[in-house]
């Protein structure tokens, strides 16, 4: 079997939250001494730790992430290194290596600072034209390990949007990926109706 590298955070009771989001709570309720068995209840947003997004998290859209099959989900990855850089911007390199239907990961290395709250508050962004160049290629998904591309009025959410481009937010352990041209990406959210979901990524490393 080929090495699975997981790029998902944990998720735990109190873990950071986009500002304004209710708080994560993960509590046992039954005891194996006591009940005989141990059972855990959840309470989250359904846009916490590592998601995905759909087009109607934003805009007007009729499918939700129920209705997604894991072939959507599921494909050839590429990814762009931008550690640094505080405006992602488009680059000509990015024409031969970005491909239609192509799940394009961004590694900033901000994933370090998950815990801080820097994290939220003073993350890189995309930029409008990258944006744009993306929605042109119609790639299938753009990944990063940061929150979000953008902040109000969230342009760069609604480019990718109206071209029925998932945004997958909030991954970790992209160092793993740095040296590798190819692999694949592998998705798991819950089956929810509704605008987001809290995903398990792998990368299968060739």
């Amino acid at each position: 079997m080929k090495k699975l590298i997981d790029l998902s955070h944990e998720i735990r009771s109190n873990m950071p939250v986009y500002p304004g989001d209710r708080k994560v709570n993960l509590e046992k309720d039954r005891d194996l001494e006591k009940d005989e068995y141990i059972n855990h209840n959840l309470s989250m947003g359904m846009h916490v730790g590592t998601h995905i997004d759909l087009p109607m998290h934003m805009i007007k859209s009729n499918y939700a992430v129920s209705d997604l099959t894991l072939n959507k989900l599921s494909g050839p990855a590429k990814l762009i290194y931008a550690k640094g850089e505080k405006v992602i911007q488009y680059k000509s390199a990015y024409e031969k290596l970005i491909k239609k239907d192509d799940i394009v990961i961004i590694y900033t290395g901000f994933a370090e600072k998950f815990n801080s709250q820097e994290y939220y508050h003073e993350h890189p962004l995309i930029s409008k034209g990258l944006a744009e160049f993306f929605a042109k290629k119609e790639i299938n998904i753009l990944a990063f390990d940061m929150p979000s591309p953008d902040k109000s009025p969230y342009e760069i959410h609604k480019i990718l949007f109206k071209k029925n481009i998932l945004i997958l937010e909030n991954l970790c352990n992209l160092e793993k990926l740095l040296g590798f041209k190819k692999f694949n990406l592998f998705i798991f959210p819950l089956k929810v109706k509704t605008s987001g979901a809290p995903v398990r990524v792998a990368a299968e490393l060739p």
